[in-house]
């Protein structure tokens, strides 16, 4: 059964960083891409950033790009997602996903792409 777990989350100043992690555990972690969300209440889940399986490969939204920097230990079977300069707009539950597919050769940007799903952590960016 596969278990993904976030930590990092919390409450941070505006300009502040904080690193999530996504421990992954019930397969080969090292196969699979992985991405990271976020959601608010009442607004759709947003691809924040996506790392290959290897990690050649990586995706940013473009509200995101230059401030965050996805990452993956495959020896941990753990993904990171630092997250600089952040700002109140970046407050959301934040969860990390595993692709489908296994040794895919893109970085999956549709939702419909993960099938496992961590249960969130909290980033709230006060002003």
């Amino acid at each position: 059964q596969v278990q993904l777990v976030e930590s990092g989350g919390g409450l941070v100043q505006a300009g502040g960083s904080l690193r999530l992690s996504c421990l992954d555990s019930g397969r080969t972690f090292s196969a699979y891409a992985m991405g990271w969300f976020r959601q608010l209440p009442g607004k759709e889940r947003e691809l924040v950033a996506a790392i290959t399986w290897g990690g050649g490969h990586t995706y940013y939204a473009d509200s995101v790009k230059g401030r965050f920097t996805i990452s993956r230990d495959n020896a941990k079977n753990t993904v990171y997602l630092q997250m600089n300069s952040l700002k109140p707009d970046d407050t959301a539950v934040y969860s990390c996903a595993a692709d489908r597919w296994s040794y895919s050769g893109v970085v999956p940007t549709n939702s419909r792409d993960y099938a496992y799903w961590g249960q969130g952590t909290q980033v709230t960016v006060s002003s």
